[in-house]
C-alpha cells in the first residue's frame, strides 16, 4: 500500500473520530461513513486509494482481524451465566443458526440450479452470522432492556465463531470432487475442527494460568499483560495451522478458554483490543468498499439482488421467531430482534476466506452476493438502528416491569463498539 493510502485512511479516522460523539445519535455510523470512503477514494473513484485486492498486505490484515475478532469476542462470554440466564441467544444460536443456514442453503439450491447443495450451504453460512457494531446505537442504548440487548450482543459475538466449523465443513465437500480424494477432503475436514478447538483449549488454559501466576508474582506490568494475552490469539492460530488444524477455530476456542478458566486476564486484553479491533475493523470497511463492493455492484444480476434482500429479512427474521416461540415476548420485541441481525465484518472475511482458498468453484458468485448483502446490511441497519433503538425503549418503558424482556440478567462486556 503506497503512502497516499496510509495518509487517507488516517486522516478519515481523524476527522470522524472528531464527530463521533454527535454521530452516535444519528443515522450516520461508522461502517457506513468508511465503506463509502472505500468506494469514493478507491481506484474506482478518485483513485486515491493504491489497494490490489491480491496484495498480500490485505489478506493478511483481513486473517489478523478475524483471530483478534474471534478471540476477543468469545474471551468475553461466561458460559456459565450464558447457560444459567441467556435463553434467548442461547435459542437464537442453537434453533435460529441452524435454520438460517438451511432455509438460505435451501433458496440458493434453487435460484442456482447448477450448484452443488455445498456450494450453496457455503453462501448460506457466510451470510448466517451477524454484527452487533453495525447496529450499535441498539446495543448501547439503555432505554431497550439489558436481557434484549445483550441477546443481541451475545449472539453475534459467538454465531460467527458457531458458523466457522459449518463453513470449513461445506467447503471441504465442494472441493472433495476437485484433484483430491473424498476421503483426503473428510480427512481434511475432521482435522480442521477437531486439532483446531485441542491447540486452542491448550493456548487459552495454559496461557491464562501463566499471565495470572506472573501478575500475582509482580513479574508483569499491565503493558505486557495486554500484549500476552492477545499474543495468545496469534499461538493459537500458528499452533493450530502447524499440527494441521484451523487456526481461526483456535483463536475462537482460545478466547473462550482464556475467559472461562482465567477471566481476571481477559480485563486488559478487552482494554487493548477495543480500540485495535476497532481500527482494523473500520479498515476492513474502507477495504470493502474500495476493493470488493465495485466489482459485486458491476457483476450483481436481479436475483443476486433478491436472495440479498431474504437473507436479511426471511431468512433471519423466521429462524429466530421460529426459536422464540415459547418465550413470553411480545410479537414486536421478537421482530425488533429478527431485524436487528446485521451482516458485516464475519461475512466480508468468511467470503474472503472462501475466495482463498479456492476450494468452492462458485466462489466469485458466493462472493458478489455476500458483499451485496454486507452493503445492503451497512446501509439499512445503520439508518435504522438509532430510530428504532428509540422508539423501542420508550415503548418498552411503558410496559410492566413484570415483562420477560425485562427479566435481570447479568451484565457481560459489550462487543467491540463502533
Amino acid at each position: 500500500m503506497q503512502i497516499t493510502t496510509f495518509a487517507v485512511l488516517a486522516l478519515a479516522v481523524l476527522l470522524f473520530g472528531l464527530v463521533s460523539r454527535r454521530a452516535e445519535r444519528s443515522i450516520l455510523t461508522p461502517p457506513i461513513a468508511f465503506v463509502a470512503l472505500g468506494a469514493l477514494a478507491g481506484m474506482s473513484g478518485l483513485g486515491w486509494l493504491e489497494l490490489d485486492v491480491e496484495d498480500e498486505v490485505i489478506h493478511t490484515l483481513a486473517e489478523i482481524t478475524l483471530v483478534l475478532i474471534l478471540f476477543t469476542d468469545a474471551a468475553r462470554i461466561n458460559i456459565r451465566t450464558l447457560f444459567a440466564e441467556r435463553q434467548l441467544p442461547i435459542r437464537m444460536l442453537l434453533v435460529g443458526l441452524p435454520l438460517t443456514v438451511a432455509f438460505g442453503a435451501g433458496v440458493a439450491a434453487w435460484m442456482h440450479p447448477g450448484w452443488s447443495i455445498y456450494a450453496a450451504a457455503v453462501l448460506a453460512t457466510i451470510l448466517a452470522p451477524t454484527d452487533a457494531a453495525l447496529g450499535q446505537a441498539v446495543v448501547s442504548n439503555k432505554s431497550v432492556p439489558l436481557r434484549i440487548r445483550q441477546s443481541l450482543n451475545v449472539e453475534s459475538g459467538l454465531n460467527d465463531g458457531l458458523a466457522l466449523p459449518l463453513l470449513l465443513v461445506f467447503m471441504s465437500a465442494c472441493a472433495a470432487g476437485h484433484s483430491e480424494t473424498p476421503t483426503y477432503w473428510i480427512l481434511f475436514g475432521i482435522k480442521q475442527v477437531t486439532l483446531g478447538p485441542l491447540a486452542g483449549i491448550a493456548v487459552g488454559v495454559i496461557g491464562g494460568k501463566l499471565i495470572l501466576a506472573a501478575v500475582a508474582r509482580q513479574w508483569m506490568n499491565h503493558t505486557f499483560q495486554e500484549l500476552s494475552s492477545l499474543s495468545l490469539a496469534v499461538l493459537a492460530f500458528a499452533g493450530a495451522e502447524l499440527i494441521g488444524g484451523n487456526g481461526f477455530i483456535a483463536a475462537f476456542v482460545a478466547g473462550m478458554a482464556l475467559g472461562n478458566t482465567a477471566s481476571d486476564a481477559c480485563e486488559s486484553l478487552l482494554e487493548f483490543g477495543e480500540a485495535e479491533g476497532q481500527l482494523l475493523t473500520l479498515l476492513v470497511f474502507t477495504l470493502f468498499g474500495a476493493l470488493m463492493l465495485p466489482p459485486a455492484l458491476a457483476h450483481a444480476e436481479a436475483m443476486d439482488w433478491v436472495y440479498a434482500v431474504l437473507a436479511l429479512t426471511l431468512f433471519r427474521m423466521v429462524p429466530v421467531a421460529l426459536s422464540l416461540i415459547g418465550a413470553g415476548l411480545r410479537p414486536r420485541t421478537v421482530l425488533f430482534l429478527g431485524w436487528f441481525g446485521p451482516r458485516g465484518l464475519a461475512t466480508v472475511l468468511f467470503a474472503l476466506l472462501v475466495l482463498e482458498e479456492s476450494m468452492v468453484s462458485e466462489a466469485e458468485a458466493i462472493g458478489t452476493v455476500a458483499y451485496l448483502t454486507v452493503a445492503l446490511s451497512v446501509l439499512l441497519h445503520g439508518i435504522t438502528a438509532y430510530p428504532l433503538a428509540d422508539r423501542f425503549g420508550r415503548w418498552m418503558a411503558g410496559l410492566s416491569k413484570s415483562e420477560e424482556e425485562h427479566k435481570q440478567v447479568t451484565e457481560m462486556p459489550a462487543r467491540i463498539r463502533m
